[in-house]
């Protein structure tokens, strides 16, 4: 029986994380070509207040590794060392690696803009990591973001199987991680959507797979569309679909509302 036992003691005591626009630039066969580098995005951590979906783009295969490393809580040492450990126990023997910002973002508390740049470490990790943990920050994210919970990756689904690595859109991906960044900062719900939407269109023209697949069973993108046409933005928070992410100054029917962790 699970009376008396908090969400916590349930699903562990591990960060859930948002990946915000600029999604991808993290891997380092997309940050290689950026013409113009550092390429950036954003991370968001989140207190995990309730059970994420699995395959639906919120770092749970991570997270999973992360419980089983560490006990199910993290530890308290240096967030860019655990970020490495994390790093090397999941990609362990893996030819396509988990990016580093699904590390950084369970790891991290705030909002976080990562900058990648291939001359760095082979653009494995960022370069550089700017970090806000200021709670009127938070607590502004918190009323303006909405997840609705569109559909988990199916089986037989590979987000890579083409690839249009033109770097002119892989620049524009790059540029809407720091265009998020500025706006969450700020708190410009109008430009915080804006990226999203901006982030969308780089996905769709870099790696179609991302959006639309035979294995998919569900028009992502007329889901997508219809909620950017009613709201500031939309973005998925994977490949694949998992949750829409909404930017609104306004309730979004059926959505979950998320706790960010600033501290």
């Amino acid at each position: 029986m699970a009376a008396g036992r908090s969400i916590g003691e349930l699903i562990g005591g591990i960060p859930y994380r948002m990946a915000f626009a600029g999604g991808w630039i993290d891997q380092p066969f997309v940050s290689r070509l950026d013409p113009e580098p550092p390429g950036s995005m954003v991370v968001v951590g989140l207190k995990p207040t309730f059970r994420c979906l699995d395959r639906a783009g919120m770092a749970t295969s991570t997270r999973s590794v992360a419980l089983r490393l560490w006990n199910g809580t993290l530890p308290d040492r240096d967030p860019a060392a655990l970020v490495r450990e994390l790093y090397a126990e999941e990609n362990r023997g893996r030819s396509e690696p988990s990016g580093s910002q699904d590390m950084i973002g369970l790891v991290y508390p705030g909002v976080c803009r990562l900058d990648y740049d291939h001359r760095h470490e082979g653009g494995v990790f960022p370069a550089h990591i700017e970090q806000n943990t200021d709670p009127a920050v938070a607590s502004w994210l918190e009323r303006v973001v909405y997840l609705l919970p569109v559909a988990q990756r199916p089986d037989g689904y590979y987000p890579l199987e083409i690839k249009n690595l033109d770097p002119a859109w892989i620049r524009r991906l790059g540029s809407s991680g720091r265009d998020c960044f500025q706006a969450i900062v700020r708190r410009d719900l109008s430009s915080f959507g804006a990226s999203l939407n901006e982030s969308m269109a780089c996905w769709e023209a870099i790696l179609p797979c991302t959006v639309r697949h035979p294995a998919l069973t569900v028009d992502l993108l007329a889901v997508m569309r219809y909620y950017q046409s009613r709201y500031p933005g939309a973005m998925y928070s994977g490949c694949g679909g998992g949750y829409l992410f909404v930017a609104s100054g306004e309730p979004v029917p059926g959505a979950i509302r998320v706790k960010v962790r600033f501290e």
